[in-house]
């Protein structure tokens, strides 16, 4: 089976174009299905019926939480329609299970407030101020500027290349999920600290470097990205985790705040479908009292 699930994820990275980090979790997920399989005396992809699948599913429910329970599911049943159509398999056991639905949880996201807050303490002045010997205070800030200002992943700002940023448009060009790319607009507050912290790279600089460095001067990786917005979150005081996907949140809810339509934040945001990005809808309840209690005539009793 083992052969079988290397043949399907390289299926998914030469012809689907599948992210490094999608094509890591189907191997740890496949990895585990196989040696359940294994343990079962089920070494032949035949012999996983619906009875085995079931069994499988419910050995590993309480275990994860419930998305992740879905996320191996659908590895497992991706997997398993690959081998049905590969005629490795006569038909597919997935066709005769019902399949618990995802659990959907409202994105966490900063106020504008908060999010102010936390560009005002990481400005680089400031930082560079309290610690003179820390020497990546404008990396960092670009970091939170550009993140939040075109809603970036965090996969997606680490594989920026100088060459992606625009600065005479406003625009940058972003490789997003299965390689796919977006021309998403950038502020000039963004740009700005982009410009200051380039200044500060040693030259000549060209389009084909990282946009980001890390200490060893190559590409700043996601982890690296992960631990700069943990200590930028201990300087703003935030009591709860800071995240580079709760700047992509904040960006997506504050724009449907202020009037943006779903339509265009889909766009930017680089979602399939319309579905994913309605979900900030949820978020953006108080501009939606406050649009009624303006337009409605009984809204307030005078």
């Amino acid at each position: 089976m083992k052969l079988l699930i290397e043949k399907f994820l390289l299926h998914l990275k030469a012809q689907l174009n599948f992210s490094r980090h999608t094509l890591k979790a189907y191997r740890f997920d496949l990895g585990e299905f196989a040696g359940y399989a294994a343990s079962r005396g089920v070494n032949s992809p035949d012999k996983a019926d619906k009875i085995f699948v079931r069994n499988y599913i419910a050995f590993i429910q309480n275990r994860v939480s419930r998305n992740s329970l879905l996320r191996k599911i659908s590895a497992v049943k991706s997997f398993i329609r690959y081998l049905v159509s590969e005629n490795a398999m006569g038909a597919d056991p997935f066709d005769l299970i019902n399949l618990p639905r995802k659990e959907k949880r409202l994105p966490k996201f900063l106020s504008e407030i908060e999010m102010r807050k936390l560009i005002d303490l990481n400005l680089p002045e400031k930082v560079e101020k309290k610690d003179k010997k820390y020497k990546f205070a404008g990396r960092d800030f670009a970091l939170i500027e550009i993140i939040y200002s075109s809603g970036l992943r965090r996969s997606e700002a680490s594989g920026l290349n100088i060459g992606d940023v625009d600065f005479v448009s406003g625009f940058i060009r972003v490789t997003g999920k299965g390689s796919k790319e977006r021309i998403v607009p950038v502020g000039d507050g963004a740009l700005k600290a982009l410009r200051r912290y380039l200044d500060t790279r040693p030259k000549p600089l060209n389009p084909g470097m990282p946009l980001f460095l890390n200490h060893r001067n190559s590409r700043l990786t996601d982890a690296g990205i992960a631990l700069i917005f943990s200590k930028m979150a201990k300087r703003a005081r935030f009591a709860r985790p800071l995240t580079p996907h709760s700047l992509r949140h904040s960006f997506a809810t504050h724009l449907l705040d202020r009037g943006c339509d779903l339509k265009s934040v889909q766009e930017m945001l680089g979602h399939k479908n319309l579905a994913t990005t309605e979900i900030y809808t949820h978020v953006s309840l108080e501009r939606l009292k406050e649009v009624y209690n303006k337009t409605h005539p009984r809204a307030k009793q005078q």
